[in-house]
């Protein structure tokens, strides 16, 4: 933890649209945020447009407190298992989304349930895993402007999922809890809802907007 209170954040993938835009982000408001990538290099000149370090997976996951998993579906259990030495007794969260090719727009979740169930497993017990990011697009979180999306919460442990609920502030965007990581399916389905809809409404971006309560369960 940094003397400002602030946890430091990896970015595994933060090289693509979603992974970067998040750590830029974090990093404007004031988290040091570390860039893994399969490419040290790639992940370095990311980094280097918002002042902070690139790293190889394993090295990033290893210097943060808290590991974004913003990674394709088809790498996932791979990239799971390079950082998983460097993960135990910290947060993961896990934006990872089933997507299967080229049906993209098609629900297709894995036969554990979910991506993020997949992940907890994968990690064990000892790494709290708290999902979140599904429905937010990716393009969108380029820069600093508003953007009129919601982001589901879902975590088994509420001190894990308290501290992501702080990261999606920090990020501009209104966190929402979901319950208990196998909710998570929900949000990873209601992608390829989101995608069908950007196809078929000619939408830029589709997201989620919760209405009636707020984070905390207080009206709107």
């Amino acid at each position: 933890m940094t003397e400002n209170n602030r946890p430091t954040v990896a970015v595994i993938g933060g090289t693509g649209a979603l992974g970067s835009g998040l750590a830029g982000r974090w990093a404007r408001a004031g988290y040091p945020v570390v860039i893994g990538s399969r490419s040290p290099e790639k992940a370095q000149a990311a980094a280097a447009g918002f002042g902070s370090r690139g790293a190889s997976q394993a090295e990033a996951a290893a210097a943060a407190d808290v590991i974004v998993l913003t990674v394709p579906y088809a790498t996932h259990a791979a990239v799971i298992d390079e950082i998983r030495p460097h993960c135990a007794g910290k947060t993961v969260v896990d934006a990872t989304v089933p997507l299967v090719p080229p049906k993209v727009g098609t629900v297709q979740l894995p036969a554990e349930g979910c991506a993020a169930v997949e992940a907890q497993r994968a990690f064990g017990a000892e790494v709290r895993v708290v999902s979140a990011f599904h429905n937010v697009s990716a393009h969108k979180l380029q820069g600093s402007a508003a953007i009129e999306c919601d982001v589901l919460v879902f975590g088994d442990d509420k001190e894990a999922r308290e501290s992501v609920m702080r990261l999606v502030e920090a990020a501009g965007l209104r966190g929402i809890h979901g319950g208990p990581l196998a909710n998570s399916a929900a949000a990873e389905a209601l992608t390829s809802v989101l995608i069908t809809i950007n196809r078929l409404y000619k939408v830029d971006g589709a997201g989620v907007r919760i209405v009636g309560k707020r984070a905390d369960g207080s009206p709107l």
